[in-house]
């Protein structure tokens, strides 16, 4: 794996998540393929697209807790434990947060909320499925846009932490 070539069009978009990474110094590999505009199962769309595994494919999604809004990071095969990733963050309650919410505060359109280079920084947890893969996908800041990385890299990236947040 290796970080986009400055400037490379071919190797996809540059997006604040590549912008991030870059200036990070970690390593990624993108992955740019054609979005269906009528599709609404982005990350299915994402994992079939690129020929790989749902399980491979996480989804960023925000929720907004007693303590504020935080990140959860869940594989696309999966859906996200609410209640477990507010006690991940130590809060007591959490819920979905609004589309409109997460847009804003992430600064990306749903179906392409990447967890890097979001305009407000929240605390994020990423599921413990991750570790069990040696690289992982994750939205690229655009919908038809992924970005390959190790789950220790994400972590450190992102001063995440591990723990179980899926229901499947």
């Amino acid at each position: 794996m290796s970080k986009t070539p400055k400037g490379s069009k071919a190797a996809g978009p540059t997006t604040a998540a590549t912008v991030a990474l870059t200036h990070a110094g970690i390593s990624f590999t993108p992955h740019a393929y054609h979005h269906d505009e009528s599709s609404t199962d982005f990350g299915a769309e994402a994992a079939s697209a690129l020929g790989i595994d749902g399980g491979r494919v996480f989804k960023t999604l925000m929720v907004d807790t007693d303590k504020g809004f935080a990140i959860g990071i869940v594989s696309v095969d999966s859906k996200l434990d609410v209640k477990a990733l507010a006690r991940a963050v130590g809060a007591k309650r959490a819920v979905m947060a609004d589309a409109a919410v997460a847009e804003r505060k992430s600064g990306y359109v749903v179906g392409g909320i990447s967890p890097f280079g979001q305009k407000t920084r929240l605390p994020t947890v990423l599921d413990d499925r991750a570790l069990d893969f040696e690289t992982i996908y994750v939205s690229g800041g655009r919908r038809g846009f992924d970005i390959e990385v190790t789950p220790a890299d994400l972590v450190a990236a992102l001063g995440a932490q591990i723990a179980v947040i899926r229901r499947t």
